[in-house]
């Protein structure tokens, strides 16, 4: 074994890297961007959650406990009347309402209190702070009552999900759109790139057909395949993985099917902007990873710090995972009206990178 030789071709090998920009790129920024992302996601979240407060006690213990609640740093009270609890929750202001109800005074004089925690239950990781929260507070009260032993038994009720969710159920719906996107725009994007590389494309080019027409074929092609995969992940998510499900198949699917005709789209727009099959796959981390982060698949987009919100509302996973989570957990509860927003972004989506994917194969190759 020579080491000349060995080190001739790590040598070609290292230059190779050192003319690629765009790998040095995905090397040594994209590590720093993605961690920057994450570390700020997950410390910097500025907003603590909206929480009512329905104090009917007659007595003191209600109104010291709902002012400890009120200086907790880890939830953002309100005062409400239970009644509009519930109507709270569904329009999204509240993500919980707590009440102590009349006798509450009496109930610790009896060794027992027993306040009521509603949750709106569609979204992990909230329920999480109001429980602390009230715990922290429920033990600030108790400890001004010295000599009495009070036992703490909240009675907690979910509007949607509850105690027979596990992780896959809340997950679930969210991973459903993000495998689908995920995997039809690797593919798209890839078998794009090569129909380029093998001429292909150049040869339809130089034919009658007109670029839209190219485009919008391809475009249906893939969609095919898109969507028979979109099919066998639902079945296989609801039939195998059981993953609750609380609302109609064909709106799930008709979500899904919009997030694979986008993926499809911006695959092919994408695709014009590489040249080798390598440099297409350096957009996943650039494409799916930040998407992956903002969308309120690991964490709620209303948790996020304040400018990762405003870009989250500009991303189409996010609305995408916001419907599927409405449709599967929601169910019976859920309007039309309530998924318009969702419905509405991810098709314009789908005709933008549609247009952009025309013009950019108009550039490229004209």
């Amino acid at each position: 074994m020579s080491g000349r030789r060995v080190g001739a071709i790590t040598k070609r090998l290292l230059q190779q890297f050192r003319r690629d920009h765009r790998t040095l790129a995905l090397l040594f920024v994209a590590p720093i961007v993605i961690l920057g992302l994450l570390g700020y996601l997950i410390r910097g979240s500025a907003s603590a959650p909206e929480v009512g407060v329905a104090n009917e006690d007659q007595g003191p213990l209600g109104a010291t406990v709902a002012a400890a609640l009120d200086r907790s740093s880890l939830i953002k009270t309100t005062s409400i009347a239970a009644a509009d609890g519930d109507a709270r929750l569904k329009d999204g202001s509240l993500v919980a309402y707590i009440v102590f109800p009349a006798d509450f005074s009496r109930q610790a004089q009896a060794g027992a209190i027993a306040p009521e925690v509603h949750l709106e239950g569609s979204q992990p990781g909230t329920a999480g702070p109001v429980l602390q929260a009230l715990q922290q507070a429920l033990i600030s009260a108790i400890a001004q009552a010295p000599g009495q032993t009070i036992r703490v038994q909240p009675h907690v009720v979910y509007l949607y999900g509850g105690t027979g969710f596990d992780t896959l159920d809340y997950f679930g719906a969210a991973f459903i759109g993000l495998v689908v996107f995920f995997l039809v725009f690797v593919v798209t994007i890839v078998s794009f790139l090569n129909e380029r590389s093998q001429g292909t494309l150049e040869r339809l080019m130089a034919s009658p057909l007109r670029r839209g027409e190219i485009v919008l074929g391809y475009m249906l092609g893939f969609t095919v395949l898109a969507l028979i995969q979109s099919v066998e992940v639902l079945i296989f998510s609801l039939a195998v993985l059981k993953v609750h499900n609380s609302g109609n198949v064909a709106l799930i699917f008709g979500l899904e099917a919009l997030m694979a005709i986008g993926a499809v789209n911006l695959g092919i727009f994408l695709s014009m902007f590489a040249r080798t099959e390598f440099q297409a796959v350096q957009f996943i981390p650039l494409v799916v990873v930040p998407q992956l982060l903002l969308s309120g698949i690991l964490f709620p987009v209303s948790s996020e710090p304040k400018p990762l919100q405003a870009l989250s509302n500009l991303l189409p996973l996010t609305y995408a995972v916001n419907g599927l989570r409405d449709v599967m957990i929601k169910g019976g509860d859920l309007t039309w009206g309530s998924l318009q927003l969702d419905v509405g972004v991810v098709t314009g989506f789908v005709v933008l990178v549609l247009l952009a994917a025309v013009a950019t194969l108009r550039r490229r190759i004209a």
